[in-house]
């Protein structure tokens, strides 16, 4: 592949000629929206947007064309510091996959200076793909975001509680997931986020205590527990 994929139309071309009817097959099995996608591998798209130069411009013209592997392309392609409040809610109310959501919303907002605010905002948007966001950027946080202290994860348990009865897959997933990584970043969060887990286990909600079942399980592992340092080994 050429070094150089400067213009929206040669990003465009060299992304549409990775794609694949069976990669497209594979994404709707996946739940993935296939009505604007080409059906490229994340590794090949990862391959193109590292022809290409960081570019603000041009990621937003990615974002514009509508084709989900060119938005998952402008992510890439973007930088947190170029990132206005505004460009995440627009692009944000844009999502219409869980993939699109969790790749943007891990290579770029969680990195935003201004991700702890717009996390409350998302999550009691009432858009599933959009609460998703909120949740799915909690726990990327969670993983990217070394320097933060553990008091800021402190303030995402109680939207964690509150949206944990939310029966749409795609949010009870991301939830799970949030309260998952969150959790399991340091031994000073395991202990509330394995409390509240305990909690929306008993839960009178189905979604509510698959999501504290399923989160219990992973938190009070041995291997983790071992790992974090709260358990002999």
């Amino acid at each position: 592949m050429a070094r150089a994929l400067h213009t929206l139309e040669a990003a465009i071309a060299a992304l549409k000629s990775r794609g694949t009817e069976e990669n497209r097959e594979a994404m709707a099995r996946f739940g993935i929206t296939t009505v604007r996608a080409f059906g490229v591998s994340m590794p090949d798209i990862r391959a193109c947007a590292a022809c290409i130069t960081k570019d603000h411009a041009l990621a937003q013209a990615l974002w514009q064309s509508g084709f989900h592997e060119a938005r998952i392309m402008a992510g890439l392609i973007d930088q947190p510091q170029w990132v206005t409040p505004a460009q995440t809610d627009e692009w944000t109310g844009d999502f219409d996959s869980w993939d699109l959501c969790d790749q943007i919303c891990g290579s770029l907002w969680d990195r935003t200076a201004f991700a702890h605010e717009k996390i409350p905002e998302w999550s009691s948007d009432p858009r599933e793909f959009v609460k998703r966001a909120a949740f799915a950027t909690i726990a990327w946080r969670a993983v990217h975001d070394k320097a933060a202290a553990d008091a800021v994860f402190l303030e995402y348990l109680p939207l964690i509680r509150r949206e944990a009865v939310d029966s749409r897959n795609f949010v009870c997933k991301a939830v799970n997931w949030a309260l998952r990584q969150t959790g399991k970043r340091s031994a000073a969060l395991n202990l509330p986020c394995l409390e509240l887990a305990r909690e929306l286990a008993a839960s009178p909600h189905k979604a509510a205590r698959w999501n504290g079942i399923d989160a219990s399980r992973e938190l009070s592992s041995e291997k983790l527990q071992r790992k974090l340092g709260l358990a002999s080994p």
